[in-house]
């Protein structure tokens, strides 16, 4: 009876931790500064294809079918006119080094995001060279929080 007691205990302990990590999808931007100004790291997955593309100053009507993502773990985030804004707003960025999806060679794989409390957001993404940190490309997409009825392409999880 002790083994089987024991035995259900390392069970249950074992799935446990499994079950509190599944993340929670945010919906908007009043969830995600409160998951913020909690301590809790926020996940951000970019669905590519449905945003809005602008590349060389023009909306492209051919948008990769691409997915990315960044962690929260550094941002900034602007009350409503604490620097002459209309709207609040969340930034951060970061920057890794890749190999060139497109070639041969390494690139630092820049993306910037901007969340604004319309849950609207702009997703800065760059190549840059690594040798004389010029550009290789440069994108804008925009798209919408996605609120689990609307389509839109920025998901936002938090691990509580």
């Amino acid at each position: 009876m002790k083994l089987l007691i024991t035995s259900l205990l390392l069970i249950f302990l074992g799935i446990a931790p499994e079950a509190k990590s599944q993340p929670r999808q945010l919906h908007n931007f009043e969830a995600l500064m409160e998951a913020l100004k909690s301590g809790n790291q926020v996940k951000l997955v970019f669905h590519y294809a449905k945003c809005e593309l602008i590349s060389d100053n023009e909306k492209q009507e051919k948008i990769p079918d691409a997915i990315g993502g960044m962690t929260l773990d550094v941002f900034e985030y602007f009350a409503q006119n604490s620097i002459r804004n209309k709207e609040a707003f969340v930034v951060a960025s970061e920057s890794k080094l890749i190999q060139n999806p497109k070639g041969e060679d390494y690139v630092y794989n820049y993306v910037k995001v901007r969340i604004d409390e319309n849950n609207k957001v702009k997703i800065t993404a760059r190549y840059l060279n690594p040798e004389n940190f010029k550009v290789q490309m440069d994108e804008n997409f925009f798209g919408t929080i996605n609120d689990g009825k609307n389509e839109g392409g920025i998901f936002l999880y938090v691990n509580d």
